[in-house]
């Protein structure tokens, strides 16, 4: 029989040990997050599967990717189609019409996604030239598609993307001849690291920007006009919060921005079903590892000093950076008198605007940016 005091001592073990196992586990959640916020990664493998072809039908396995509605692309070895919206499905299996590239085998796999393949010829059949971006950590590699005028649209990628994540803008861009530099910055593949081999959310892929501002300027441009997908917003927003061109800046598209840190950070702990405090743990936890304050990457309670017109588009379902990210900008612009035009797409993912209602998205972009075109 175990005595009034071995029991105490067990339940004094048992209970330290359960503490134990919460504050481990805490802090591999706080370790996961910062993660997943701040760690380099470099994408490549596939996840579709091609089920039968006839004529200019792809069908393809099933899966959360494949059966979302609107236009993506699947990429394999060497080639790529762009698919229109399911035209049929059946038990396990999706139908899709190839509106552009090749048709690829019975048996492909490939990686079905949300970015145009390649580079501006691949995927739209437009000529361009790749310029080196100096900045202060090395040159930095960016497409260059020659256009009319002295106003440049500088697009900026997000979050451990690429560039040509940032092509689905270039058709009206295009149509609209004004010059377009895609650009790459710290960390990007073909890119310098930063010192520390980690993300800033922004704090410093800035400078990067500024430098290709500065490079632009060289080529001739005198204005720009900024367009920034998920990530690449807070690095729009930062540059014109910081830098001494952001007067240079007629106005600005984000699509699907990281407006607040925080607020992402919550989002993502929500996403792996953990509650929302260990997101913030994973914001300090970022700020231990590379000195970057997550609070201060607020454009909500740290509006930019420079604000241009702004296109604020976001998806409502967005899973990534929350819409009430956008919500809260929207309220901060009103009481600024910062001219911000919020549209919202009811259907689509993190950044598929585009995707889900191509003609409305190139139309909004069009008509925002035909004042500034020469």
């Amino acid at each position: 029989m175990v005595s009034g005091n071995g029991r105490r001592r067990w339940v004094w073990i048992t209970g330290l040990a359960v503490v134990m196992v919460l504050v481990a586990a805490t802090g591999i959640g706080a370790w996961f997050g910062s993660e997943q916020s701040i760690g380099v990664v470099h994408y490549g493998t596939g996840n579709a599967e091609v089920l039968a072809v006839r004529g200019d039908l792809v069908t393809l396995a099933q899966t959360p990717e494949t059966g979302k509605p609107g236009t993506y692309w699947l990429e394999w070895t060497g080639s790529y189609a762009m698919l229109g919206d399911i035209v049929s499905r059946a038990p396990g299996r999706v139908t899709r019409k190839v509106l552009r590239g090749s048709t690829p085998s019975v048996g492909t796999p490939g990686h079905f996604g949300n970015v145009p393949p390649g580079d501006p010829q691949v995927a739209w059949g437009i000529g361009y030239t790749e310029i080196m971006v100096p900045t202060e950590l090395g040159p930095a590699p960016a497409w260059y598609v020659p256009g009319k005028g002295d106003t440049w649209v500088v697009a900026v990628h997000g979050q451990n993307g690429r560039r040509k994540a940032e092509l689905k803008v270039l058709p009206v861009v295009h149509r609209l001849e004004l010059p377009f530099l895609d650009i790459s910055y710290r960390n990007d593949e073909g890119a310098p690291p930063s010192p520390d081999g980690l993300l800033h959310l922004g704090d410093s892929e800035w400078r990067d920007l500024e430098a290709a501002l500065r490079q632009a300027r060289t080529m001739g441009a005198r204005r720009f006009v900024l367009y920034g997908t998920s990530m690449g917003g807070q690095v729009i927003g930062q540059f014109l919060g910081r830098s001494p061109l952001a007067g240079l800046v007629d106005r600005v598209v984000m699509d699907a921005p990281m407006i607040d840190v925080g607020m992402t950070a919550e989002q993502g702990a929500r996403n792996f079903h953990a509650p929302a405090f260990i997101g913030s743990l994973a914001n300090q936890v970022a700020r231990w590892r590379t000195g970057v304050d997550p609070d201060r990457l607020s454009l909500i309670r740290h509006p930019p000093r420079t604000r241009p017109p702004l296109l604020l588009i976001h998806t409502v379902p967005d899973t990534e950076h929350p819409i009430q990210e956008a919500y809260g900008l929207v309220a901060v612009g009103r009481r600024l008198g910062w001219e911000i035009r919020f549209e919202p797409f009811e259907q689509g993912a993190h950044t598929e605007a585009w995707n889900v209602d191509r003609a409305r998205y190139e139309r909004l972009v069009g008509d925002f940016l035909t004042p500034s075109a020469p």
